[in-house]
């Protein structure tokens, strides 16, 4: 390795991006050498317009020149005012603390189209709507056209009202799936541009694109279709240079035509159905195709903002295949994944004869006799039909659609399927893995894993809470209660950046931020308290995870919206007060038995939002904002406690829930700590170690457990196998978080089929306290995204070793420990041009073998500091 480098140069959270329209991107870069103690003192970024340019020192957008900033991600473009289509072509050199001087490779991104009249296309689509219970086929579009000339740049812009495919000359464009995404289409919807130079020829060319109905016209949620509109509609735009320098624009127009083709049906909750006989040859190639085509229809322009693609797309990710031949069951071939997963089953097919239909049914569960257990779909059918065209071998993979499964139901298939027949394809938001936890307890590593996997199958465009029902939705409580997990496990900045616009469309005339987002509530719906919140809580999270303050800069006004409403609406600091107006509240959503007043969980979360808020005026300069939140975070923590922790009998005492949340929001006087504390361990206790909280109380019981000092009881909770617990799911195969407890159980079977989901990530919320507490890697707020990292490992119950990894901004930061005998050997490493506060679990401290001493003066302090670097910390284990 060289002794400095700069790597890893993204913009906008992606490497080399084209079609963005924030007009001050950001950019971020990593420092990567071997030697220790490396910080960035200076940095110098320079930008041009083109390659040569930039290559010649002609810096026509901007040149920093040097400046004595550490400052390596999150940092705003500040060079000429950028056109649409304009390209930026940059490069970053940096200068360490030893005066050492790298310079990065080139680096680029390019504009979309960020007017509304650089748009020269109009919608544009079939005759065919289809009705609220009534599916119709997915139509083609196409137009030829002649290109004069070599072509140098290709650009094709696309969006859609419903879902889009597109082809260039009888290619595909993209591997994306389900775009544009699912946005508030009553407020906006993305546009995707795609590189197509190598598709566009000199000659005679053609366009093509298929539209499916997605979540605007399709099913959604528990509703009928037609949700946000009555058919899809498309709007694309191909913009082609060529070397004389012209540029052509094709655009969707009246001059389009469509026509029926082989996709009989499309939907994202029912299904797939495709003939294959209807198959159209040539459709998006120049010559004459196959089919009747017509005339398209114009619509009016829906008046909603069309915004570039943020964050990332849905694309196929992973291949999962069978673990065993297929069982035959009631004359129908069940095959097992292995793995509960989210996408769609890749279908080979060998000499069926021509007009065969193949159904292909998907499930998370079997019955005892071994069939599908498909009941807990309620109205979703997940069912993919396939008609055989009669080839020898034939391929098929849904394009509209996605489904939550294990297992693989095939029927009206000629002769014996084998292992070759079905391949599952995994569907999500293209996230790379940053998070690695690994520990002793294997049954622990397989809760990581159902942890991980049920965030990649729930990730699709926006955080639902299940993939399978007829539900699906950006459920709020459980993205919040999840998104530090989230944040460890894999690169999620894009991914909320995005839905957290969505939320904002969603909110409510009065501040209000309702259930879910995209909101298919009605309108002014409040979320309630942990699922509304999350419109302050994850922004926050956001800039802790990844230390940018434009997310908080963006929803600032919308988060104040929502906390003038929550004054508004509390009676006497009370929220959800009983005498006062009725405002919606989960509860405790499926807690065991230990219901928690509906008050106590509103006034609770009005708190912790006020806190947070506090926080980010202070982050974004508001110190008059600050202030007066923190004064009326006093004045709700006072309501709280003489409401819910005073008294002989206090209320937040007869629940887990009530405990942790009063513990964790920091609303218990110091003086009665220790009391709730104790509340909170002997409930457990009188549970025979078990947890009862639900969705909202569980997520911080190992957080507050850890703080109050009472880490054996953490561990206890963590190695349940019987339920209620993390690990139960576990023991009885699952690969993925259950939605309930007791999603099944040996005295009772399935529960509640109308609610029992087996892919549904929130008491996957735990994944936090395995990175932060058991491997030891946390955050410090005053310096987020990792630029300084707390690592503080606590080992416990009879873990022998642990071991985390996250791939931060700056680099990986690692922390892997183990216990010889009374020994305790950790390796940490730190990324340069961040440094890490260490505190270990031991006392007699060594780092590479030599002593170190706590800077502290409190011998109970055992923390200090180390910069970047892989060391190895040695002591004997404290207790």
């Amino acid at each position: 390795m060289s002794e400095l480098s700069v790597e890893a140069l993204r913009c906008e959270y992606r490497e080399n991006p084209i079609g963005i329209d924030r007009s001050k991107p950001l950019l971020c870069w990593k420092l990567v050498t071997d030697r220790r103690n490396v910080v960035q003192s200076a940095y110098r970024i320079t930008a041009a317009s083109t390659a040569q340019k930039l290559a010649e020192s002609q810096f026509d957008l901007w040149d920093t020149g040097k400046v004595q900033d550490a400052t390596s991600i999150a940092l705003e473009y500040a060079g000429q005012e950028l056109n649409s289509r304009a390209q930026v072509y940059w490069q970053v050199e940096v200068w360490d603390n030893s005066n050492i001087c790298a310079k990065s490779t080139v680096a680029f991104w390019e504009m979309g189209l960020l007017k509304k009249d650089d748009w020269k296309s109009s919608w544009i689509r079939s005759w065919l709507a289809g009705a609220p219970r009534n599916i119709v086929p997915s139509p083609l579009f196409r137009k030829p056209f002649h290109i004069h000339g070599a072509v140098t740049q290709a650009r094709l812009y696309v969006t859609a009202l419903g879902l889009h495919d597109c082809w260039i000359n009888g290619y595909k464009v993209s591997n994306d799936r389900l775009a544009p995404g699912w946005t508030d289409y009553r407020v906006r919807v993305q546009y995707q541009t795609y590189d197509v130079t190598e598709l566009v020829k000199p000659g005679e060319n053609a366009v093509g694109a298929m539209l499916g109905d997605g979540w605007y016209c399709g099913y959604v949620g528990w509703r009928e279709r037609q949700f946000f509109g009555e058919q899809p509609a498309l709007m694309m735009q191909l913009e082609v240079v060529t070397d004389d320098g012209k540029r052509t624009i094709v655009g969707t127009d009246d001059s389009w035509s469509f026509a029926l083709g082989p996709i009989l049906g499309a939907d994202i909750l029912m299904g797939e159905s495709y003939d294959a006989r209807k198959e159209l040859a040539h459709w998006s190639e120049p010559q004459k195709p196959a089919g009747t085509w017509v005339p398209v229809e114009t619509t009016d322009d829906p008046g909603i903002e069309i915004c570039a693609q943020v964050g990332p797309t849905v694309r196929p990710i992973e291949e999962v295949l069978p673990v065993a031949e297929p069982r035959n069951v009631n004359g129908k071939w069940i095959y097992n994944m292995g793995q509960n997963m989210v996408g769609v089953v890749r279908l080979r097919l060998k000499n069926q004869p021509r007009g065969t239909v193949v159904k292909v049914r998907h499930a998370e569960m079997l019955n005892d006799d071994g069939s599908l257990y498909t009941v807990n779909l309620r109205g979703a059918l997940q069912t993919d039909l396939y008609t055989a065209r009669g080839d020898e071998q034939e391929v098929y993979e849904p394009r509209f659609t996605f489904h939550g499964f294990q297992y693989v139901e095939i029927s009206g298939i000629h002769g014996t399927p084998d292992l070759e027949t079905v391949t599952g394809v995994t569907l999500h938001s293209e996230m790379a893995v940053t998070g690695t936890f690994e520990c002793s307890d294997a049954l622990v590593n397989q809760l990581q894993h159902n942890i991980l996997w049920g965030q990649k199958g729930n990730f699709v465009d926006v955080p639902t809470d299940c993939p399978q029902r007829d539900e699906r939705l950006g459920w709020m409580g459980d993205a919040q209660v999840f998104i530090r997990t989230a944040a460890y496990n894999m690169d999620v900045e894009g991914f909320f950046n995005r839905w957290l616009q969505t939320v904002e469309d969603s909110q409510g005339d009065h501040g209000e931020y309702p259930m879910f987002a995209p909101n298919i509530a009605e309108h002014n719906s409040d979320g309630g308290p942990a699922w509304s919140d999350a419109g302050v809580i994850c922004p926050w999270t956001i800039y802790l995870c990844y230390g940018d303050k434009r997310i908080l800069r963006d929803r600032y006004a919308s988060m104040q919206r929502f906390m003038l409403w929550l004054r508004e609406t509390s009676l006497n600091f009370i929220r959800c007060n009983p005498d006062g107006p009725n405002y919606h509240c989960f509860g405790d959503w499926l807690n065991i038995q230990a219901g928690t007043p509906h008050d106590l969980l509103g006034t609770a979360f009005y708190a912790y939002c006020l806190d947070l808020m506090r926080q980010i005026a202070a982050v974004l300069g508001h110190a008059s904002d600050a202030k007066a939140y923190g004064e009326e975070w006093n004045q709700v923590r006072d309501a709280y406690i003489e409401r819910f922790l005073m008294g002989d009998d206090p209320i937040a005492l007869k629940s887990q829930t009530g405990c942790i949340l009063s513990l964790h929001f920091n609303l218990v006087p110091t003086h009665l700590k220790e009391y709730v504390t104790g509340a909170l361990i002997s409930d457990i206790a009188g549970r025979n170690d078990h947890i009862s909280a639900g969705f909202v109380g569980s997520p911080y019981v190992q957080q507050v457990l850890t703080a109050g000092g009472q880490i054996a009881v953490a561990y206890k909770l963590l190695a349940q196998t019987t339920w209620p617990s993390w690990l139960y799911s576990v023991t009885r195969g699952a690969t993925t978080i259950w939605e309930r407890w007791d999603g099944w159980t040996e005295e009772n079977g399935f529960q509640d089929p109308g609610m029992n989901s087996f892919n549904h990530y929130a008491y996957g919320a735990v994944g936090d306290w395995l990175y932060t507490d058991v491997a030891g890697i946390d955050i410090d707020k005053e310096q987020p995204g990792y630029k300084r990292i707390v690592m503080a490992p606590k080992p416990g119950g009879n873990l022998s070793y642990a071991r985390g990894t996250i791939q931060s901004a700056y680099g990986t930061v690692g922390s892997s420990w183990r216990i010889e005998q009374s020994r305790f050997v950790w390796t940490v490493i730190i990324p340069p041009n961040s440094t890490a506060v260490l505190i270990p679990p031991c006392s007699n401290v060594k780092v590479d073998g030599s002593a170190v001493s706590a800077f502290s003066a409190d011998p109970s302090d055992r923390s200090f500091i180390l910069g970047s670097g892989t060391y190895e910390v040695t002591g004997e284990l404290v207790i």
